[in-house]
């Protein structure tokens, strides 16, 4: 990431940076305070609206779908016009469709607005580590990325449990108004307090084209995919799926046509990068399956309340963020491969121990054991895949290379939430929310992903591959695809 000459360099430990790191651990606490919430709204969103799986899978997806085919755009618009004004913008955007969210009188409602608050998070999540990195000092950066990423984790540990309260206590439309003051006070923070910074060498025409086709793309082969099994794939689903496909290809084609494509093909030269996204497509979808489904099926058919559900996998977080650092590091002296390909295989062992989590069993006997084993296969492959995806590509591309595998990690779990219900046979039409029948099924399919990527490391990753040291800012959000930017990581290290 570079920054314009003259650009501040920000001191740890100071008054103003203080204020700089606020500003931008809340502006990311935000958005990943919805990613952690939402799935334990589901069931009572379901139950106010009525809505069946089909309608709650679009809730998901319709976040993730824009969020993912526009967060790569996001970070290009911020370093040609300025990171904390792409922010800002970011901030109001989520505020607004929060507020929507919050309020929104039918399903229908409630997607659209997500549909948004995706477009908002695309230029808000960039931006908040954009910031730290071009904002302090390069002798301070790693600490202040540090300080970033603890406090964050933080906020990630809060998250499921004040979710789960305010779903319980007050409503689910809670967890998206309380977003609202939270906005407001981190608007007027990073307007007071974080300098403006751009990068000075940005030029050519922003992808705008070819965002919009990935994001119609993917849009298509959605509809398609969530609308087509209980319809018996009719006409319109099909021509769905048949344009997203026919969009997805034409993407391709202009990105590699393009002057400033949004995704430079060139990166996935490197049998590293393209190996590690592999990896990155096969774990995240495996754990944004499990994630969608598990929470509805401990409230809707095991009777835990929101907040259970929420805090349900908390020993996921606390294991990322005690033992990820140290992955990362172990990752440095001995390669790579083994961490990422045992730590896959791990995260298979975990989902097929969830596979157990029935009607009748504790939380302790089912839910506990699986949840340690997913901590520790996620906190051995995640800070190891994340260093590997800087470290396969040239400095200059470092920061699009992240931010192509941090959209590879958002567009399989939203694929994954598309897919797997109907791959499990679990049914979508209608109303029911029963998944006792397939729960089971969808989380050995969810393992068989998690083992293919450990067999994908294995064979891709090569055993003395070049490992970059990354502080745990790249692997603070595991349920939702490694956080942003950057050089700012590698250079930090």
């Amino acid at each position: 990431m570079t920054s314009a000459a003259g650009a501040p360099g920000i001191r740890t430990g100071t008054g103003a940076g203080r204020w700089v790191l606020a500003a931008a651990v809340l502006g990311s606490g935000v958005a990943f305070l919805d990613s952690t919430v939402v799935n334990a709204a589901l069931p009572a969103i379901a139950q106010d609206f009525g809505a069946g799986l089909a309608d709650l899978q679009w809730v998901l997806t319709g976040y993730l779908l824009t969020l993912g085919a526009l967060i790569v755009i996001g970070g290009s618009l911020g370093d040609r016009f300025g990171r904390r004004r792409v922010f800002e913008i970011g901030l109001v955007g989520f505020g607004l469709s929060s507020l929507v969210c919050g309020l929104a009188p039918s399903v229908d409602t409630l997607i659209a607005a997500r549909a948004v608050q995706g477009i908002a998070g695309a230029l808000l999540v960039p931006g908040s580590l954009a910031i730290v990195s071009a904002s302090f000092a390069h002798e301070d950066r790693g600490r202040a990325i540090g300080w970033w990423s603890g406090l964050g984790g933080i906020a990630m540990a809060i998250g499921p449990f004040l979710g789960g309260w305010l779903i319980d206590s007050v409503s689910w439309r809670a967890v998206f108004l309380i977003n609202l003051p939270v906005v407001v006070v981190t608007f007027v923070l990073a307007r007071r307090h974080v300098p403006e910074t751009r990068d000075s060498t940005s030029s050519g025409r922003i992808d705008v084209v070819g965002g919009l086709f990935l994001a119609l793309g993917l849009s298509g082969i959605v509809y398609g995919l969530i609308e087509g099994p209980p319809s018996g794939w009719s006409i319109e689903s099909t021509v769905a799926s048949v344009l997203g496909a026919a969009l997805l290809v034409s993407f391709v084609v202009i990105e590699a046509t393009v002057r400033s494509p949004m995704v430079p093909l060139t990166v996935f030269k490197s049998r590293q990068f393209s190996g590690a996204n592999l990896v990155t497509f096969a774990i995240y979808s495996a754990l944004g399956g499990t994630t969608f489904l598990l929470v509805v099926h401990l409230q809707t058919d095991l009777g835990y309340s929101a907040l259970e559900a929420g805090a349900a996998l908390l020993p996921i977080t606390v294991i990322m963020l005690l033992g990820s650092a140290r992955m990362g590091a172990f990752a440095q002296r001995v390669g790579p491969r083994l961490p990422m390909t045992f730590g896959a295989f791990g995260v298979a062992l975990g989902m097929l121990l969830l596979s157990r989590v029935a009607p009748g069993r504790t939380y302790w006997e089912s839910v506990f054991p699986a949840a340690i084993v997913l901590g520790l296969g996620l906190a051995s492959t995640v800070a190891p895949l994340t260093a590997t995806v800087l470290a396969a590509v040239e400095d200059d591309h470092a920061g699009v290379a992240s931010a192509i595998n941090n959209a590879v990690a958002r567009i399989a779990g939203l694929l994954a939430v598309a897919v797997l219900p109907a791959a499990a046979g679990i049914a979508t039409a209608g109303a029911s929310l029963d998944l006792e029948d397939g729960f089971s099924r969808a989380m050995l399919i969810c393992a068989a992903l998690a083992f293919a990527g450990g067999l994908l490391a294995l064979l891709t990753i090569r055993r003395g591959a070049m490992v970059l040291a990354v502080p745990r800012a790249a692997v603070a959000d595991p349920c939702c695809g490694a956080l942003l930017d950057e050089p700012a990581a590698a250079s930090a290290a």
